[in-house]
């Protein structure tokens, strides 16, 4: 029991890199600890491509297996975060071309809310506007704004996932930025439900300013 537990402590002390290379070294069973470690932020990733969490868990499940199968080909020029998360990417990218999701276009969408509406609807509403807008970008804009918005990744970061140069990375993200808040400066409906739209979106409300 002892051993088992200091094994495992040791386990948790150890870099992503240093398990890496027990496993090259044949500790196949120190992957569980990398899978421990990055599930949950690679399934809120996956969730940012895949609104069904079953299609979202696929992706997190084929994006470990394929990390795994190619970890001799991890170089350690980034993070193995930053590797992985670049794997599961090209894995919803994919998915998406297979099976060609369409999400439901905004326009077909009858957004009614009451002048006396609660704070917290109306902030929800507009939650679920911007998902949709989100998702309506393209593929690399999309994939440049979630790792920059929902994962607080730098952009060199973003461009090693994205595998493109730096300044790639920050114009599909500036972009995507500006055609979101264009959507929501023009959107006349939105502006009559009385509240600053861009006070009610969370983390992308403190993202606006970078697309000037």
């Amino acid at each position: 029991m002892g051993s088992e537990i200091d094994r495992r402590m040791s386990g948790e002390m150890k870099t992503d890199l240093q398990i890496v290379d027990d496993v090259r070294n044949g500790d196949r069973s120190s992957y569980s600890e990398l899978v421990k470690r990055h599930q949950k932020g690679l399934l809120r990733l996956s969730m940012r491509f895949m609104k069904d969490t079953d299609l979202a868990q696929d992706i997190v499940q084929e994006a470990f297996i394929k990390a795994y199968e190619k970890l001799n080909l991890f170089e350690a020029r980034a993070t193995f975060k930053s590797w992985l998360f670049q794997i599961a990417v090209n894995v919803a990218r994919n998915k998406l071309r297979e099976n060609k999701y369409h999400f439901t276009d905004i326009n077909d969408i009858e957004i009614g809310v009451e002048a006396t509406a609660d704070k917290g609807l109306i902030s929800n509403a507009l939650g679920d506007v911007l998902q949709k807008e989100v998702d309506k970008l393209p593929f690399k804009q999309k994939t440049a704004l979630v790792l920059r918005v929902y994962e607080d990744l730098s952009f060199a970061e973003i461009a090693e996932i994205m595998q493109c140069p730096y300044d790639t990375a920050k114009a599909n993200y500036r972009h995507a930025l500006l055609k979101l808040k264009s959507v929501f400066q023009s959107r006349v409906d939105l502006q009559t439900w009385g509240v600053d739209t861009t006070a009610t979106m969370g983390p992308m409300s403190t993202k606006f300013a970078e697309a000037e």
